[in-house]
């Protein structure tokens, strides 16, 4: 969603400064009435601020597999999943989960560009945080109904999911047999005459 709001803010916050130039060039007019111009300015200034501010909150928030856990990054949350609460890890595409006609108004207006998007689905044993909690810092569309699991979209669901089991089923595998040197067999220790 911030990809796709910034750059109109921006644009938005241009424009207010582009509006406030012919106030401050009439000279009149700034010296009699100086907050037109700065007003203008300020406002233009604080959204182009704003803007500026969604563009470096986009890149803090991501999903990554690690060693021992799932890290679920976004601007105000910080959560490990550890992989034994992952049950199993399915794709499927935004619009099944969201069907267009259960989602109305602003919901469809964000959801909508991303409904043939695939996303990968976490089935949990439990949440990690309370649910209550995860719906005060993350989108409605993270959850697709009241089961412990989370909808993840992300741009390369494949690649994502591939390395996702990978470490998942790495933690789960058993230690390699250790080789027995070949002296150690029960013939070998036999007295030899």
């Amino acid at each position: 969603m911030l990809d796709r709001w910034w750059p109109a803010i921006f644009l938005i916050g241009v424009g207010l400064v582009t509006l406030a130039w012919p106030f401050y060039s009439d000279l009149y007019t700034r010296l009699t009435a100086p907050w037109r111009w700065q007003t203008m300015a300020g406002l233009g200034c604080g959204v182009i601020l704003i803007s500026l501010l969604m563009l470096v909150l986009r890149q803090s928030a991501y999903v990554r597999p690690m060693r021992d856990y799932l890290l679920l990054a976004t601007p105000f949350l910080r959560m490990k999943i550890s992989y034994r609460r992952i049950r199993k890890a399915s794709t499927n595409s935004i619009g099944s989960l969201f069907p267009p006609n259960s989602v109305r108004g602003l919901k469809r207006d964000i959801i909508e560009p991303f409904w043939s998007y695939n996303a990968v689905i976490l089935d949990l044993t439990a949440l990690p945080i309370p649910a209550s909690t995860l719906r005060l810092f993350l989108s409605p569309f993270f959850f697709k109904d009241n089961t412990p699991h989370l909808v993840l979209l992300v741009k390369d669901w494949m690649r994502f999911s591939t390395e996702l089991e990978s470490l998942r089923f790495a933690g789960d595998a058993p230690a390699p047999a250790q080789v027995r040197p070949r002296n150690e067999s029960i013939l070998a220790r036999l007295p030899r005459k």
